[in-house]
């Protein structure tokens, strides 16, 4: 996304978030029932459409019956094009080094 904001992509179920010249991929679902989490652009933050469990842009709970962060994609930057790896997620609970590092600064 151009400038700090977030991008959905329904078809991967993938969300691109950037945000202070951080870019973060996380899974569509929300980490507590697997609802899908929408952008509240107006907040500033996303929010699970079941339960309401709320986020910040970088993906840390805030709020709401959740119990952990939501869950980021391992990520890479070659030049000025982003990858996302959807094949390997991780959940800040089960690997805290893993969810911290999926993160590549943007160009």
């Amino acid at each position: 996304p151009p400038g700090d904001s977030a991008n959905i992509d329904h078809q991967a179920q993938v969300i691109l978030v950037r945000l202070h010249n951080n870019v973060y991929a996380f899974a569509l679902s929300c980490p507590h029932e697997n609802a899908a989490v929408k952008w509240m652009p107006k907040d500033g933050r996303f929010q699970c459409s079941k339960h309401d469990s709320r986020y910040q842009p970088d993906g840390v709970h805030t709020a709401g019956r959740a119990t952990r962060n939501m869950d980021r994609f391992a990520i890479r930057r070659e030049g000025s094009a982003v990858f996302v790896d959807t094949t390997r997620w991780f959940q800040s609970d089960k690997n805290p080094a893993g969810w911290a590092s999926a993160v590549v600064l943007s160009a």
